[in-house]
């Protein structure tokens, strides 16, 4: 009888998607909330332009050291909880053991099970640590280019996303004229965006595309709406 072959595949790419969701969700919003609350006052593309890409070019650079400065953090609360850990390990090693037993008994072992595989981690201490970060904790080691990595993937994802509102008024010279083509372009784009990351994260592709088109409307009508109050 052919033996077939059981090949495993997971999504291992969450923290990038987690980056481009942040980046573009906020890319595409601002700037068209910007620029439609803008047309709601001026009629001349040419500024809207000036003002929507000078807000991509600072939103990005804030979105990308927003994620620089989260993903130093966690490297940071990583790094003191292990010496913490190991330091515990060392020093109170029989309170180690009873926590590393109540982890196993957790998932069913028995007491008789889980003292055997605790005394073999207990022999050693970095793979009793690696353990103690990762169950009783909950924290994976984080890459160390991964603040760099962040900081990139998010703003250059907030610049794609930016421009998509803002290129009807770079070829239209009336905003007014400029306004329905970006709502109807922005909304398509929130739309396909949505159904992919929902496709990426699991949950359902269509609900995901209606509930970020929907943010983005609620966002844009709003600031179109004060714009013309004010004005």
């Amino acid at each position: 009888m052919p033996v077939t072959i059981h090949v495993e595949q997971h999504f291992t790419a969450g923290a990038v998607v987690r980056d481009v969701v942040i980046g573009m969700a906020d890319g595409l919003t601002v700037p068209f909330a910007l620029a439609a609350g803008l047309s709601g006052a001026l009629d001349t593309s040419s500024i809207i332009v000036t003002a929507g890409l000078a807000e991509v070019a600072a939103g990005s650079i804030a979105m990308g050291l927003g994620g620089y400065l989260a993903a130093k953090s966690d490297a940071e609360h990583y790094t003191s909880e292990r010496v913490r850990e190991q330091r515990e390990v060392k020093e109170i090693p029989a309170e180690e053991i009873r926590e590393t037993t109540e982890i196993f008994e957790s998932y069913g072992l028995t007491p008789e099970e889980s003292k055997k595989v605790v005394q073999a981690l207990s022999r050693r201490p970095e793979t009793w640590v690696d353990f103690m970060m990762r169950f009783e904790l909950g924290l994976e080691k984080p890459d160390a280019r991964r603040a760099a990595r962040s900081a990139l993937t998010i703003g250059g994802a907030y610049v794609v996303g930016g421009l998509i509102p803002l290129s009807p008024y770079l070829m239209l010279a009336s905003a007014r004229r400029a306004l329905p083509v970006s709502v109807g372009v922005t909304l398509l784009a929130l739309g396909v965006f949505g159904y992919i990351k929902g496709r990426f994260t699991g949950s359902r592709p269509v609900r995901s595309a209606m509930q970020t088109v929907f943010v983005g409307a609620v966002a844009a009508g709003m600031a179109f709406l004060l714009a013309r109050a004010i004005s």
